[in-house]
């Protein structure tokens, strides 16, 4: 029931693609100088960097309750040192994601969580590709001694079984072929749940995006230790 509430959720991504567009350019303000004299004395802190779309991104809650700034407060609160940054961007693909990775990434981060591809199912876009992405994307990382989370993605079930298994079964393959740390999907509990979603049926809620939070952290908990240990 869960996993069919989840495929429903998602199948409304589609009847409400707009929401999932790229924000204009500009609309975004540059930051004030207290808050770019605050993300200088941050930078030498080691990073875990959030690539991914609108979901990632927070679309439609305030910056501090997205589920990287979730994570930011719990890993603060367990005592980890790392700074969360959220390169969450609406409307981003597989493909967007790994244009962008360059200019993610810097000698201070540690860990890249990837949750891309639900734009890439909602435009019914080749599986292969999406693989050929997550796997550019993953090896990327590793080039640069970046450890990766992978977080899963379900395809709407209007494109058929096939598609559907085959979507889901790209992310369980490369999780498995780059032994990779692994969410297989990312609104686990969340999609199709009435109150953590917001009334376009597609974005989280603030509790919504705290329960995501909340599903990656023990697994993000694990990767940390495993690079803490060596």
């Amino acid at each position: 029931m869960r996993r069919a509430a989840a495929l429903a959720a998602v199948l409304a991504l589609g009847l409400a693609a707009s929401a999932c567009q790229p924000a204009p350019a500009g609309e975004t303000p540059p930051p004030a100088p207290r808050a770019a004299a605050a993300d200088a004395r941050r930078a030498a802190a080691p990073r875990i960097v959030c690539l991914g779309d609108s979901l990632t991104a927070g679309l439609g809650v305030a910056p501090d309750e997205a589920y990287p700034a979730r994570l930011q407060a719990r890993l603060r609160a367990a005592g980890y040192p790392y700074e969360v940054v959220n390169a969450g961007v609406s409307g981003d693909t597989s493909a967007g994601g790994l244009r962008r990775l360059e200019w993610s990434l810097d000698d201070e981060v540690r860990v890249l969580v990837v949750a891309l591809g639900g734009n890439d199912a909602l435009r019914g876009l080749p599986v292969a590709a999406l693989r050929e992405n997550l796997a550019a994307i993953i090896e990327t990382a590793r080039s640069q001694d970046v450890a990766v989370l992978l977080a899963g993605m379900e395809a709407p079930p209007n494109f058929g079984p096939a598609y559907t298994r085959e979507f889901r079964e790209a992310y369980v393959d490369l999780a498995q072929s780059y032994r990779v740390a692994f969410v297989p999907f990312l609104l686990e509990g969340v999609a199709g749940v009435r109150g953590l979603n917001q009334a376009d049926g597609i974005h989280p809620t603030p509790r919504g995006q705290q329960a995501i939070a909340d599903l990656l952290f023990p697994e993000l908990e694990r990767l940390l230790r495993t690079l803490e240990t060596g």
